[in-house]
This record gives structure tokens, sequence and C-alpha cells, in this order.
């Protein structure tokens, strides 16, 4: 199965675009998304199960998921009582052309959540007010379609930016907590497979190592995860390397022999499918110039 992604067209004011207010349903949530652009998801109501990364979160009211780019992730709308929800999605580049003469962060949040390994913050209603506020105001501005509207979203972008670390951020230091939505051996299974894709991650070693049987690895991977255990190690993977042509300068052969590519071909192979473009091409039209 070839992963279903989000895709945005240049026509998007400012590479930016927002799902507001959607109350989803299984029939209706994407398998898995995969995508570069950052994204933040605010929810209103209902209930439901988030994937992200490895970890699994419960979702209701006044939450607040943080998604970096380049990071799996799936959400479960509960069937008696699914999320209604806004997600904002937006291009990196959008918020790191800072105008003022102070520098500021916006994407710290996204930063310290990638670290960490925790996505999801919970609000206080004050707080929850506000970050409900800067999306309608740029829902507004979307339906308006006005000359100007592109800026004044980017505008308000950053504005919602600065509340999220203003009012996330002093949760980050605070311990997570342990996920008990899957079996221990499947979250440790995740944990393993983000911290070895750099080896050898064959499905009957994963499954001896997680003592089931591979049949039943794959099952509950496939139900969990909408994608098989392979799927999901060459998704990680190519988001790795995709990191890694960004922030280094190291050779392109180097970079796929880290990320657990046994061999040329197997990389280009697989990150043309991925990103429709070859590693140099994404290298050369990703990074600022």
């Amino acid at each position: 199965m070839k992963p279903i992604r989000k895709t945005f067209g240049n026509e998007l004011p400012f590479s930016l675009l927002l799902h507001y207010k959607e109350t989803k349903s299984p029939q209706h949530e994407l398998p898995d998304h995969l995508h570069h652009w950052y994204e933040f998801v605010y929810v209103y109501r209902g209930k439901g199960t988030f994937f992200i990364d490895q970890t699994f979160y419960e979702m209701c009211q006044g939450d607040i998921i943080v998604i970096p780019g380049n990071t799996v992730h799936r959400g479960f709308p509960d069937k008696e009582e699914p999320v209604t929800s806004s997600a904002v999605f937006f291009s990196p580049y959008l918020v790191n052309n800072n105008t003022f003469s102070e520098a500021y962060t916006y994407l710290r949040l996204f930063d310290t959540a990638k670290k960490n390994k925790q996505y999801k913050y919970t609000l206080p209603p004050e707080h929850a007010q506000i970050i409900e506020s800067d999306i309608l105001a740029i829902h507004e501005e979307w339906e308006q379609r006005r000359p100007d509207g592109g800026h004044a979203m980017a505008l308000l972008l950053h504005l919602a930016l600065l509340h999220l670390n203003r009012y996330c951020l002093p949760q980050a230091a605070e311990p997570g907590a342990t996920s008990t939505l899957v079996p221990d051996w499947f979250r440790e299974a995740l944990a393993y497979i983000n911290d070895h894709l750099d080896g050898q991650l064959e499905l009957h070693a994963l499954a001896k190592r997680a003592a089931v049987s591979s049949a039943h690895f794959s099952r509950v991977f496939k139900q969990r995860l909408g994608m098989n255990a392979g799927e999901y190690i060459s998704t990680k993977r190519i988001f790795a390397a995709k990191d890694r042509l960004l922030q280094s300068n190291d050779k392109i052969e180097q970079i796929a022999m880290s990320c657990g590519f046994e061999s040329m071909p197997h990389f280009y192979r697989t990150f043309k499918k991925y990103t429709d473009m070859t590693p140099a091409a994404y290298r050369k039209s990703n990074r600022p110039s």
C-alpha cells in the first residue's frame, strides 16, 4: 500500500492550510499522515486517540497536539463521541523569516516536543479560549478572501505560535504519562525501531524480541497504525534521511547507510516513492538559500 499523504498546492496563500472545526470519523480520517509541513491540532470536544512518532495519546477537550514535520501520525476518533478539532498546517519557512530586530523562535514548542517526545499539552479554559480565538481569526481571514488576507493569516499564525509557546512550554518539563492504550510489547517495539533504524529490523526478529508470533505482530501493527511494520519502518527511515539531508552536509551515500538502507538503488527507489523526488533534489529545494 502506498501511504496516503497530505498534499499542499502552491495556490495556498503563504503555505498555510486550516481544517476548521471538523468532526472526525473513522471513515473520514486518513490512515496515516505523512508530510513535511508542521501541524497543530486543537480539540474542542469529543474523544479519541492520537498516535504520533511512537506514542499514543488520549484526546479530550482543550488538548493541543503538536506535530513537527516529517513525523508519522494518525488520529483515531471515538465511535460514540467523535473528536471535533481544528488542524493548522503550515510550512516552517513561513515562520522562519523573522522581520523583527529581536529574534524569536516561533517553532520552539515543536523543537522541544520532538526532543522530549512529548507531543500533547492540555490547556486550562482561559488559555484554551485564547487559542480558539487565534484559530477563529485565521479562519475568518480565509473566508473573507481579502487581497491582503494571506499576510494577515501569516501574522495571525505567528501570534498563535507565540501563544502556544507561552502556554504549552511550561508543561514540557513535566514528565509524560506512560501510555496504557497499547500493550507493553507493542510500545517497546516502537521504541526499539525508533532507536535502531540504522540496523536490521526484520519482522521475525522483532516479533521474537516481543515474544509474540510474526502473524500477531503484523496484525496488531496494522490494527493500531493502519500500516504494516515494513511500511512504518521505511517511513521512519525516510523521515530520518530527510532530516539528515537538510541538517547536515553528509554525502547522500553516508546518509542512506546510516538510516538503514543496504543499497543505494533501494534508497533512491524508496525515497522517490515517498517524496516524488530524488534525495539531491529534495536537499536542494528545501534548504534555505
